[in-house]
Parts: C-alpha cells; structure tokens; sequence
C-alpha cells in the first residue's frame, strides 16, 4: 500500500485523508483524501430530499383541495340563489378528471408489474430478489478489499456488475413508486431505504472513479422476503414452514446487516478521531463478533475498538439477544416439530403397494402385519404404507422398523388431497381402511370410515376394502361415488359378521371356531405330547386358498375331482367358481354329479400353505398318475405340447368338415372337453338345467317339483351350505311367510307387548331346544343389531317347524329400540328382566335350550380393558354355577328337526341321521351349551376354571375358543387381507353366516330398514332350496362303522361318493381318554373343536359319555358327541340361479301384492 501511495509533497494532507489507495493507473485523487461524505451524501440527499417533495406535494394537494372545497360550496350557493340552474352542469371539460384517469391507468400497470398474480409480476419479483442476492455477494467479495478505493469502472467487471443490477433496482424502484397508494409510507419502507443507500453510491463511484463499500450490506434485508418468494413459487404451503423460513430470514438478515456495520465503522474508524483508531477485521470475523455477541458467549478474541463500533454493540445486544433468546428456540421448535413422517412414497417398478388408514395403533398394525405378511401366504411382493394423521409412538415405530422392509409410514389424512398424492393412492393396488373395534361411539367410528371412502373422489377406481361396526351404517356406502361391490370394494361389517358366526354356533356348536380358523392365517405349532391340542393346531394350520384347476381334471365331475384331490393331492376342495355365457361368475359349493368341469377353472381349497394348492394346477395325468408322494408333484412340459397337439387337430378336423371349432363334430370328445372354450360344457349344463324344471321330472339331486311357469330366480349362490333338497311344502300363494326376496321366514310386524312374557308365562311354556339370548344394555347403549342375530336363524331353507325358538333376556327399555328391525320375525319372545336372576333363567327353562348366547352392549364404555367383559363373565359363571332336577326326563333333540333332507328320518338304517344327538336334561349349569362374546382377549382365562390359560396365550390356543364356547371380535381382523388377496373369501363367509344376505338384500335394507314380505311363488320358493349346514354324529348310523376306529380319510370318501356329501371338519370331545378306560381306541380321541383337515391316518373315534365325563369335562356342552360338519351338493336349479344372481346387481322385482294376512 505504500508504494502504491505517493502524495506530492507540495500538497498539504490533512489529518483526515491518509490511506486512500491509488495507482498510476486509476485516475484518483493523487492526495489519498477520503471521499465517503459524497457517497453517503448522495444517499441522505435522495432520501430527504425525495421525502421533502413528497411532503410538499402533500401539503400543496392538501391546500388546493381546501380551496377548491370552498369554491365548490361558494357555487353551489350561487346556484341555489339562481334557481338551481347550475345543478345540471357536467364536468366533461374539467382536465382533472381526464388526468386521474391517465394515472391510474400507469398506476394499475405498474401494480400488475411488480404483483405476484401475474406469470410477469412473478417473475419480476424473483428476478429482483435474485439480483439483490448477486449484489450481496458481490458485496461479501468487495470486503475483503480497502473499505474505500480508487476503482476504474472500465476495468473492474465486479463494479460492472454491481452497476446492471442497481440500474435494474432503479427500474423496479420507479415501478413500485408509480403503483404505491401511499407514497409517503411506501418512501419510508425498508425495501425503500435499502435502495436509498445502495443505489446512488454506485453512480457515484461511477463519477468518481473510487469505490466505497459503505453501506452496500444492507441489501441483506432483502433475505427478511425469502417465504414470499418461496411461496410465490408454491414451495411453501403450509403454516409451520412459513413460520419456519420467516423466523429464519429475519434471524439471518439481521445478522448479516449488524456485521456489515461492525466491518465498516470497525475498519474506517471514528471521523473524529481522524480514523486512527480503525482495526483490520474482516467481514467474517465481524459475523463471528455479532454472533458471540447475541449469544451472551463473548469470548473476547474479537471485540469492537472504535467507539461507534462500541456503541452500536450496547442497543444491538438488547435487542439481538432478545432475539436469538425467542427466535432461536422458536426455529428449534419448528424444525423439531416437523413432520417426521412427511415425505413421499416412491413407487417400486414391478412391486405393488396398498395404503392402509383408520384406526392406526399397536394392537391393529400388529395384527394386521401378522396375517397379512404370513409365510403361508407364499411370496408376499405387496408393500404396505400406512397414512395416519397422529405420528407414531415408539413402540409402533420399533414394530415399523422391523417390517421396514415392506412398511413404510406416512403422517396425513385421507381427506387431505395433498396427502394421498405422497402415498400415490392413484397407483395402489387397494386402500384398506381399518376400524376401532373399542370405541365408545360405533355410530361415530362407522362415520369417520365412510368419510374416508372419500378417496374415490380423488381416484375413482381405487379399490376399497373398509371395516365397519354396525349393520345398518353400511347403506351409507352406497352413497359414496363410484362405490361399487362389483369392482371389488367391500366392506367387513364386525356386527353382521360376528353375530352371524354366533348364530351359526347355535345350529352347528363349534362351527364359528373353525371358520375362524380358516381364514385367519397361522403356522403350525408341533407339540409332541398326546393332548388335544396337538390334533387342534393341525387343523388350526389350515386356511383357505385359491388356485385353477389343471386341465387334466377338464370334463370331470366335482365328487371325483374333491376325491382325487383329497387322496391323490392332500387337498380339500369345497367350491369351484362357476362362469357362465356372459362370463359371470359364481362360487359353486359341491356342485355335485351334474357340473363338468371346465378348463380354467378356479378352485377354493383347504391347505396348510400357498404352495400347496399349486399341486392342483400342476397336475398331469400322464406324468403324475403314478406318484404317490405329492411333494413330488411339480410343474411338468407336456402341458404345452399337449395344447398345441389340441390345436393343429382343432384347425385341421375344422378345415375338413368345414364347421367351426365349437360346432365340430368330427373332433374326438377327450379333446372336445379340453378345448380353450367352456361353452359346450356350459350349454350341456343349462340344457340340464332346463330339463330339470319339467313338471313331470324331479330334479337330479333332490325331490322338488316346480310351476310349470316356474324360471330361474336371479339370487346369490351360498357358499359353505347344504342344499336342502326335500320337497318345498304347498303354499298358500296369498299368504306372505317369506320376505319378498325368499330367503327368511317373515310375519307381520307385532308390537313388543305380544313378545313379551313374564315368568309365570314363560314357564307355562315349557321352552325346549330353543335358543336363550342374554343381552346386557340400557337406554343409553349403543345397538348392536340383533337381527344380524335372528336372520341366519330364520333362513328360508329350514321348514317353519325346525326354526328354533328364540328368547331374548334381558332390559326392555334396550330390546324396544332393536324391535323396529326384528318385528318381522317369527318365533321371538322377549323375557324383561336380567341375565344375572336365576329366577329369569329358570323361567326361560335355561337348561333345555340347545344354545345360550350372552351378548352385552355395554363393553365398550368402560375404560378399564379388564373390566369390559365383566358382565359377560359374570353371566357365564352363573349360568354354570346353576343346579336342576332331572324330573323332565329325556327330550328329543330339536336339531333333528336339522335333518339334511333327502334322508329318510322313518329308516335308520339306511340313513346317516340315524345318529343324531338327543338331548337329556341338563343337572348342571355346566352343561349347558353357551357361547360368550367377549371384547377382550385376554379375558377368556376367566370362563373357564378349570383350564390353564396363560393371559399372554393367543386367543384361538384358549381352551373355550377350542371348544366354541367363547367368540371375540379380534378373529375377523383376519379378513382384511383374507378380502384383499381372494375377494370370494369374504362373500363365502357372509353368505354362510348371514343365512342368505346378498348386496341386493342390503340395499333393500337400506330403503325401508326392514324386511318386506312377499307372496310365495315358485320364483321365491326355489330360493328355499339352497344348501346348509348339517352336524351328524357317528357314533351310530350309516357312518358308525366309521365312528369306532376308522379314519377321516375312510368317512371324508364314503360320505362323498355314497352321499354326495362334504365333511371337512370333526368336532371331538377333549382328552377323553386320561378319564375312560372303557377301551384302547380312545388314544386318538382328543379334539372337541373342529378340524379343517385332518390328515388320513388321524382316527374319529366316538365313546359314548359316562357320568365321569359330564363331571370332568364341565366345559363341554351336555349334547358334545362326537360328530362331523357335512355338506351336501346343491341342485342344478340352484346353480343356475346361482350363477344369474352374480351377475345382477339391481334390487329384486317386487313380487304383485295384495292384503296382508291378519
């Protein structure tokens, strides 16, 4: 520097002008004389000299408009003294006006320049705080020069630069000048003063030819509208993040502008010390001084010397450690508070992905992932992502973490749009909505799910599958867009389901468990010791799969097919999924002799793993016939040599007779039936069909005679069910006994007060083989839909006399608001009073009924998880704790009056039924059949005394839910993912459990809440003849050569081929054999819940109970023999109808109505 500064010795240099650097070169004052003075002169001139103009203007507006204010009242004085002729007078010749509308026409451009609504407007605004944020940089490359310097404007490309910019920022200024309404508040704003002092000292420089930094780092401030260009940009959309960037720029820019200020007094130094006391420090040093310094740190390495230096130091430390000490833990806050769980899903080629949302907790994720993610489920390539807008806690964050594989978590709502574009709702495979099965309010729950059903509103062909509580809220879903249970949205109705499981223990105990067990999804638990529940957990092992039957079973029958499946594959097959003409298809179950097989055909099986069922698609005649091991039984290469050996035969026997493929009559009939197309099979079956409805033939599989004008009624097949083939009773066809579809027995509504008995009534009865139904509720207890109860019970396949009386027990005040939807049912009398009174129990004549239900609507408002089932527990403990005499004697068994028809009840001998339980009086309560619903797990530890239940084992490993005396709501969390891979799944289990409900039914429901009754017409009374349930014993009857020794193997064939009839579970009494010694065979008698598929060498022995076994096995309801749960096949007329229901989707035709009968 001073070999660069050679004053000349003839000038006099004052005290004030030392080290102004200079060169040769640059033409600068060759003296070094400082010049800051005209920089910052040029500024403050600017400035007041531009708010002097505008004050002044103000003031001269101000007074002229006083003044023209008074000559207009002195006018309008004159004019009134003249008689108003001066009224009429315009101003279109004043220039006024005309010069207003030119300004604000230049003031609304200039608005639409600089405004953010504009595409120009936004680009302008970015564009100026991209350039002031260059000028800022350029600022922070010119510190590190002199604070002022000779500069040539020609030769320095940074001074260049800083010049475009701050001629643009003059523009820009002009422009928001012309379009400000305030122009005195629009001078004093800060964007105003940065310009003031940023702008002017560049063309000074220019003028000069010297540089001074000044006060150039006040273009800093500028940061303080970095979230309004942020938001101009649609970066920033939400309110934290707003926060977050405002709090963040102020804190930044305020920093940034009190260390330029530091770094300019600092190295100038104080003018009235003649800048002798300036120190070197750079820009950055002076960032690190302001920060220790806000920061109450104050190392002291660094600190101010001058005294402007100093004192600017006392008034910023108030107010910057006012705000570090609220901006910075605010910053902290926000950022800690943001959304961890707030990103995106990024969609994985060739992998799909499902979004799960509703009740997202610990106990759901868990059971949902158990089942879902289950390794018999074979290779699971699904990935699930949760939405949920509350974030996780640590334990359903750890559990998240173990799956992280194939979980991921998103914190947002389903309503939210913004939301389900991060999961990509748009390409998921499904969206499953999960519900709190516990909550207080059902009602509410039900609400917020169909809200969530919104979804298609954004995507509307997402598949939905969403999980209700209560019945009667499902018609709600058919108001949302684009729902539809054709496309694959269903809806998993807890009530109906639970109920209807329930009510299906009652016709068949122990029926509930095992259909449970199929569709819920668990390993196999090996147990070396000989107890029940070694033979349990094999059955429990099973579930339900599909798979398409290999063409090698094309033109078979079903019986030989299940045959050949059981002993050549160890597979169970129950149903096939018929398709007809139009490619409808529908779920046959055990279709029987008449029905072909098709090629392609899908098939639901019984198997332990996914694996497994593969044997039935790989399956090959020629290289499989001799295989005795079927784990040897693998994909073979025939299978594609032999469709095109079908082929070339096809398209030459075509060529040579001219016809059609389908129509040829030349082809071999082996290759006929393994032809690509199903009609030929499909119109030999509907030709059957057509014959069996002649008057004067009976059908192929049963006795019913139709109408001659009788025709196919459009209805839904029923899976899982006996079909009744027993001739239809003669109806009176002006009398309503059904409703209007057919499928329930119904009367005309009665009021409550004809139901109701007292005791004296009710033991005048004399109640026997009737179903006790002991509910706990009040006024203020939500419903539970006990119609869902009474349905499966009133199906239209039993015959009016072996309906079971059903008695509901319990408070009045609750059972009259559940009678509006259960006045249209026969045979339901209501006893007011309390589960807990003896007298009431003995009154109902407890100990002859064939089931005890104990329900309770209270279990949900009790927060105290122990404590919900309480009522429950207490009502089961009593019922068993009862004691009776035997003074009745023996009663003959009302489930005979569930006889499978076309079995002759007059011949024994020849007749499986031969068997059936009958029932002796109970002595003890503990032999009474009860099945307990309970809201806890956990709580089943409490029915059962006699059993060690840890309260840490699984529900389904419990002795009661073994034995199907106790059901919980948590089994049928399994059937969301049962629904999500195989859609039939669901619709098997409704139709079985609801006794007939089909999706025509519901919505029928929906408009009326109520069952309507119908006339009786062959349409309706053809839905009659549909398949049920049957429960037999063995220990006499056809089958008891079977009972004693035989094996499950031997009775599946003989029930199969003899009586084209389905077992596919036993239910067995429980470690009989450690209290009998009567004979050797009872070793392999252990279970009492039923079996999905036992293996062949696995024995169904039956003993008959001594009174030993009543007092030991207390569990066990009084009429548990040993038996087994058949299926029979349904017949032709029901298939048809079967597969024309699946293919509607409208409401049956009213049938013609007249008066009702009184």
């Amino acid at each position: 520097m001073s070999k660069r500064f050679n004053p000349d010795p003839s000038v006099h240099i004052s005290k004030m002008s030392v080290i102004i650097p200079f060169s040769p070169d640059v033409p600068c004052d060759s003296n070094g004389q400082r010049m800051w003075w005209a920089f910052l002169a040029s500024s403050m001139v600017t400035f007041f000299g531009g708010l002097f103009i505008i004050l002044l203007w103000r003031t001269l507006k101000y007074l002229w408009t006083v003044c023209c204010h008074w000559n207009a009242k002195k006018k309008v004085r004159q004019c009134g003294n003249n008689g108003g002729d001066g009224i009429k007078r315009t101003d279109k010749d004043d220039p006024a006006a005309s010069e207003v509308g030119w300004m604000t026409s230049v003031k609304d451009w200039a608005g639409v320049m600089i405004s953010a609504q504009t595409l120009t407007g936004r680009v302008l605004v970015v564009l100026v705080f991209a350039l002031s944020i260059g000028a800022l940089v350029i600022y922070f490359i010119d510190s590190s020069d002199p604070i002022e310097s000779c500069q040539n404007f020609y030769k320095d490309f940074t001074l260049q630069i800083d010049m475009a910019f701050n001629v643009f920022f003059l523009l820009y200024f002009g422009l928001r000048f012309i379009a400000a309404n305030d122009k005195l508040w629009f001078w004093l704003e800060v964007n105003s003063v940065v310009d003031f002092f940023t702008v002017p000292p560049v063309f000074v420089s220019v003028y000069l030819n010297r540089s001074w930094l000044g006060l150039r780092f006040l273009r800093a401030l500028r940061l303080i509208q970095f979230s309004e260009i942020l938001q101009f940009l649609n970066i920033l959309k939400t309110s934290n993040s707003i926060k977050l960037v405002n709090l963040c720029s102020i804190f930044i820019s305020t920093w940034l502008t009190a260390a330029g200020f530091i770094h300019l007094v600092e190295n100038s130094g104080d003018p009235w010390e003649n800048f002798k006391n300036s120190q070197a420090l750079s820009y950055w040093e002076c960032v690190y001084l302001l920060m220790v310094t806000m920061s109450t740190v104050g190392y002291g390495d660094v600190y101010a010397k001058t005294t402007l230096g100093r004192l600017f130091m006392v008034f910023f430390i108030l107010g910057g450690l006012a705000m570090f000490a609220s901006y910075v833990p605010e910053i902290i806050e926000l950022i800690g508070n943001r959304k961890k769980y707030g990103g995106s899903y990024s969609a994985v080629n060739g992998r799909k992905h499902i979004v799960v949302c509703g009740h997202i907790t610990l106990e759901s994720v868990s059971n949902f992932l158990k089942d879902f993610l289950h390794k018999d489920r074979d290779d699971v390539n699904v990935e699930i992502v949760f939405l949920h807008n509350i974030s996780p806690n640590l334990e359903l964050e750890a559990l998240f973490k173990r799956h992280f594989t194939q979980v991921e978590f998103y914190q947002g709502s389903v309503l939210n749009p913004h939301d389900l574009a991060r999961v990509k709702i748009e390409s998921a495979d499904a969206c499953l909505i999960l519900a709190n099965k516990y909550c207080a309010d059902p009602d509410a729950e039900d609400a917020s799910n169909i809200m969530s059903n919104t979804i298609k509103n954004y995507h509307p062909k997402i598949r939905i599958i969403t999980q209700m509580l209560q019945y009667h809220n499902k018609a709600h879903l058919l108001n949302i867009p684009s729902w539809n249970w054709k496309e694959g949205d269903d809806a998993i109705c807890l009530a109906e389901l639970k109920l209807g499981f329930i009510a299906q223990s009652c016709l068949a105990q122990g029926l509930s468990t095992m259909l449970a067990n199929l569709f819920s999804m668990r390993s196999f638990i090996k147990i070396e010791e000989d107890t029940w529940q070694k033979y349990y957990l094999e059955g429990v092992a099973n579930e339900m799969y599909t798979e398409y039957l290999s063409s090698a079973f094309v033109g078979m029958s079903f019986p030989v097919i299940c045959e050949l499946c059981y002993v050549k594959l160890k597979l169970l097959l129950i149903a096939i999924e018929y398709k007809s003409d139009q490619r409808e298809c529908s779920t046959l179950i055990n279709p029987g002799n008449h029905m072909k097989m098709q090629e392609g055909t899908l098939g639901f099986f019984i198997a332990s793993d996914a694996k497994e069922v593969k044997r039935a698609l790989f399956y090959c005649k020629a290289c499989h016939d001799d295989i005795t091991d079927p784990k040897r039984i693998k994909k073979c290469g025939c299978k594609k040599s032999k469709k095109l050996a079908y082929k070339k035969i096809r398209l030459a026997c075509c060529f040579d007779c001219g016809r059609s493929e389908r129509d040829c009559s030349c082809m071999p009939v082996n290759v006929r039936c393994n032809m690509d197309s199903p009609q030929p099979t499909l119109r030999a079956f509907e030709e059957d069909q057509q014959s069996a409805l002649s008057p004067k033939k009976k059908q192929r599989n049963g006795g019913m005679k139709n109408s001659p004008n009788s025709s196919p009624k459009i209805m839904r097949h029923d899976p899982l069910l006996i079909a009744g083939n027993e001739q239809i009773e003669s109806m009176d066809e002006n009398v309503k006994k059904y409703d209007s579809t057919g499928m329930f027995h119904w009367c005309p509504s009665k009021d409550i007060e004809k139901v109701i008995l007292t005791r004296s009534e009710a033991a005048m009865t004399v109640l026997s083989g009737h179903v006790v139904v002991c509910i706990f509720g009040d006024v203020k207890s939500a419903l539970i839909g006990l119609r869902n109860f009474v349905m499966p019970l009133r199906a239209s396949n039993f015959h009016y006399h072996e309906l079971k009386h059903i008695v509901f027990v319990g408070s009045l005040e609750y059972l009259k608001r559940e009678w509006e939807t259960l006045h249209n049912f026969p045979k339901v009398s209501i006893l007011p009073g309390t589960p807990l009174s003896r007298a009431d129990l003995r009154a109902v004549n407890i100990n002859l009924c064939d089931m005890c239900v104990i329900l309770s609507a209270n279990q949900n408002n009790i927060d105290d998880a122990s404590l919900q089932d309480k009522e429950c527990i207490l009502a089961s403990l009593n019922i068993k704790s009862m004691l009776f005499d035997d003074s009745i004697g023996v009663l003959q068994a009302n489930s005979q009056g569930f006889t499978p028809p076309g079995m002759d009840r007059s011949s024994p001998e020849n007749s499986p039924v031969h068997g059936l339980v009958r029932q002796t009086s109970v002595t003890t309560g503990a032999n009474i059949p009860i099945i307990t619903e309970l809201v806890n797990d956990s709580n089943v530890q409490f029915l059962d005394q006699d059993d060690d239940d840890d309260p840490d084992t699984e529900l389904y490993l419990t002795q009661p839910f073994a034995c199907g005396t106790a059901f919980a709501v948590s089994v049928l969390d399994s059937l969301m993912s049962a629904t999500y891979f195989n859609d039939n799944i669901l619709t098997l289990i409704r139709t079985l459990v609801t006794g007939g409900a089909t999706p025509e039914l519901e919505g029928l429901l929906a408009e009326e809440n109520a069952l309507r009754g119908g006339y009786s017409t062959p349409q309706t009374l053809a839905n009659r003849d549909r398949c049920r349930v049957a429960q037999l014993a063995l220990y006499d009857g056809p089958f008891a050569d079977l009972g004693d020794g035989g094996c499950y193997g031997d009775l599946f064939c003989k029930a199969l081929k003899t009586y084209n009839m389905l077992c596919f579970g036993i239910y067995r009494l429980r470690d009989a054999h450690l209290n009998s010694s009567q004979s050797q065979c009872t070793k392999r008698k252990k279970g009492s819940s039923v079996h999905s598929i036992p293996t062949t060498n696995r024995t169904n022995r039956a003993r008959n109970r001594d009174s030993r076994d009543k007092q030991k096995f207390t569990d066990e309801p009084e009429n548990t023999h040993l038996r087994t749960i058949q299926i029979k096949p349904v017949n032709t007329l029901t298939i048809n109808q079967a597969s024309q229901r699946k293919s509607s989707s409208s409401l049956t035709p009213p049938i013609r109505e007249v008066e009702d009968e009184c």
